[in-house]
């Protein structure tokens, strides 16, 4: 191969010594995590302009604007509190501006039913809710948010009469039974949270090491599983087909049960393959059992592809015009969101049938790189997430991450059970038949498109929700020159492309659609990241996101956010303490080769015991429905296991006394799925491709 020229990746040799040296001194002083609050409206607190004149949030993040201050003011008041009873309406009045908290997602426990009230902390020999109820039992309040008809309601009645706590609760106990907590990851007592006052909890130590079977040989692109609640799963290859397949159980010896002449779909003649083309992604309907709906998401040639044709991302909305784009190729490929149907009573006994259902979603695609492409439900709204990237373009030269009127470089939520009619979908222009839900950041924002349900992103490369925390949203980020990043998303969130990338500021060479000056805007940084000096002397990154790790397999992992690098030498383990706070550790995590594989694995050693696994490169992370997590690399799908399998230390686990006798090296079945030369070498291009660009 000739020399790489292209300094995405790879730091060139023009690249000057003291700027390497300053993004070397900044890799040092950044903190590898950032605290994660969060408002009751699920969105992250914004950077206060002005300080607050009511609540005690002078500067910073917080979950109030002014107006929002002012209003929390005249409730104070109107509860008409005596003036000779200090202490209570000093204690009520902080209990008010706890929604202004960066924390009162938690506060109010905003994820399932939000609380009246903030949880009171009701710890032995500190009780912030004793306090408040020895402070306020005879004073009457007017509209008391204690009233016990409001212990589960948000909202409080317009015509509540003035009472005491003694009217409303028989003692303390059944009060702090009401509004209080000990238990909780955050608590209110009395003052905005400070994470740095919850001492003796540190992050769990790293673990040895991470130990993983290879289960077969094939290269997938996506993996989920069956959402009945079984051992099989679903993986797909980049051209199209998607094999339904029955897992083995741990230590059982067993390789994937695979059969690659009868896949589930063979969606090929569909999908335009090259680099930086394929299928994307894929997701099935949370009901998928019962009602065989299911989706993909791929790349299309509208010159090839009849039904291909959309509106182009680079249009007259987002300032942008095709003619001066420089390209023949601008929108000829498109990114397309597709429904299927495993069959008409939507069992899966059988093939799912290849013919589209209909369109969900198209979308001109204006460079060659880029595209994001992940499809999921969330998994307690149900709705459609759509993961788009920046389009491609070295430095996102339209901007268009940042551009409130493009759907690339942002995170999408569409609900496709509620689907318009074709008219609709013209008169709302919309990208497909799909609806958007009433409760999107921007669904009555004229500014934004509705679609759009958190933005500033490059390439979200892999995102899931956690099985444990579904408001646990993480994202990995492909970066460009220097940062790969995670972010937790949330509601209406601006993850910073192109005004940052990672935590560092970002100045692009060609701006023809502009710049967003970062004064403007309130940009959300990173959870973990790295620089690719860090990792690679050559400076070569491209970060793929994972899941958090909640099987019982290896306990000393269990809880962690396990994510990787593309090029198959790095994967990380980011621990989160104290757990609910945001604040993540990342350990670059060993990982080998259990001896025992059903599958040899290549390795630094022959027998694979503890040596480091060579899985070339990683293209994504599955999870089961037993939560166990795999690698999807180029050279095979690997499971982790315990970690006694491969010598790693860990006092947690438990080894039962099953038999864990390994299928021979020899044995493994002729049949596994090998791609061809061919295909794997498109793999590689693609691959290297996307972090490219």
């Amino acid at each position: 191969m000739g020399k790489h020229t292209n300094n995405n990746h790879i730091i060139s040799p023009c690249f000057h010594p003291l700027l390497l040296l300053l993004l070397l001194s900044l890799a040092c002083f950044i903190s590898p995590s950032s605290p994660f609050p969060l408002c009751t409206d699920l969105r992250q607190p914004s950077s206060l302009k002005v300080p607050l004149a009511f609540c005690p949030y002078k500067e910073g993040r917080a979950c109030c604007t002014p107006d929002h201050d002012l209003q929390l003011r005249r409730r104070f008041l109107s509860m008409n509190i005596s003036a000779s009873a200090s202490a209570c309406a000093d204690a009520v009045k902080s209990i008010l501006c706890a929604t202004c908290d960066p924390f009162s997602a938690q506060l109010f426990d905003a994820d399932s039913d939000p609380r009246p009230v903030p949880i009171l902390c009701n710890s032995t020999g500190s009780s912030f809710c004793a306090a408040v109820w020895k402070s306020c039992q005879n004073v009457p309040i007017q509209n008391s948010p204690f009233a016990p008809a409001l212990q589960s309601k948000a909202a409080i009645p317009r015509n509540a009469t003035s009472s005491t706590l003694a009217d409303l609760w028989q003692s303390d106990s059944d009060f702090c039974a009401a509004f209080g907590g000990s238990s909780a990851a955050v608590c209110f007592d009395g003052k905005p949270v400070v994470l740095s006052n919850n001492t003796g909890v540190l992050p769990p130590p790293p673990p040895e090491g991470i130990c993983f079977e290879k289960l077969d040989n094939g290269s997938y692109i996506n993996m989920a599983p069956h959402p009945d609640g079984s051992n099989r799963a679903f993986l797909s290859t980049l051209s199209g087909k998607i094999y339904l397949v029955k897992i083995p159980d741990q230590d059982s010896g067993e390789v994937l049960d695979l059969d690659e002449s009868s896949p589930f779909v063979d969606l090929t003649d569909q999908v335009f393959l090259g680099p930086s083309y394929g299928m994307m992604g894929m997701a099935f309907h949370p009901d998928f059992a019962a009602n065989g709906r299911f989706f993909a998401s791929f790349n299309c040639d509208k010159e090839k592809s009849p039904g291909c044709g959309g509106r182009c991302a680079c249009n007259s909305d987002v300032g942008c015009d095709p003619a001066e784009m420089g390209t023949a190729e601008v929108c000829k490929y498109h990114a397309v969101v597709a429904e299927y149907s495993a069959n008409a009573t939507g069992t899966t006994t059988g093939n799912a049938n290849p013919n589209e259902v209909r369109r969900i979603f198209t979308l001109g695609l204006p460079y060659g790189g880029n595209h994001g492409g992940q499809i999921l439900f969330g998994p307690a709204d149900k709705y459609m997430y759509i993961m788009m990237g920046d389009g491609g373009g070295k430095g996102d030269p339209y901007n268009f991450a940042q551009n409130k009127k493009s759907l690339l470089g942002k995170v999408l939520r569409v609900d496709v059970d509620n689907l318009p009619s074709d008219e609709e979908v013209v008169k709302l222009g919309r990208w497909g038949n799909y609806s958007v839900p009433r409760d999107n950041p921007y669904s009555d924002d004229k500014e934004m498109e509705p679609e759009i349900w958190a933005y500033g992103l490059r390439n979200p490369w892999r995102c899931s929700f956690d099985a444990k925390r579904p408001v646990y949203f993480l994202c990995a980020d492909t970066g460009q020159d220097q940062y790969e990043e995670v972010d937790i998303i949330t509601k209406g969130g601006n993850y910073g492309w192109r005004m940052y990338e990672g935590p560092i500021p970002f100045k692009a060479n060609q701006t023809p659609g502009g710049d967003t000056l970062p004064n403007t805007t309130d940009p959300i940084f990173p959870v973990a990241s790295y620089s690719h000096s860090q990792i690679n002397k050559l400076g070569s990154a491209a970060i793929s996101g994972g899941f958090f790790y909640r099987a019982q397999t290896d306990p000393c992992v269990y809880g962690s956010y396990l994510y990787g690098d593309l090029y198959g030498q790095h994967i990380w383990a980011a621990s989160e303490a104290p757990e609910g706070s945001g604040k993540f550790t990342a350990n670059d995590t060993p990982f080998s080769c259990a001896r025992d594989s059903p599958i040899k694995c290549d390795s630094s050693t022959p027998s694979g015991d503890n040596g480091q696994l060579a899985v070339q490169l990683i293209f994504s992370f599955g999870q089961d429905n037993n939560k166990d997590v795999y690698l999807l690399t180029q050279s095979g799908l690997y499971r982790v296991v315990r970690p006694s399998r491969c010598n790693y230390a860990c006092s947690k686990e438990v080894v039962s006394p099953r038999n864990t006798t390994a299928v021979p090296p020899s044995a493994a079945p002729a049949s596994i799925l090998r791609p061809s030369p061919a295909l794997l070498l498109l793999f590689v291009f693609a691959a290297v491709v996307r972090s490219m660009l």
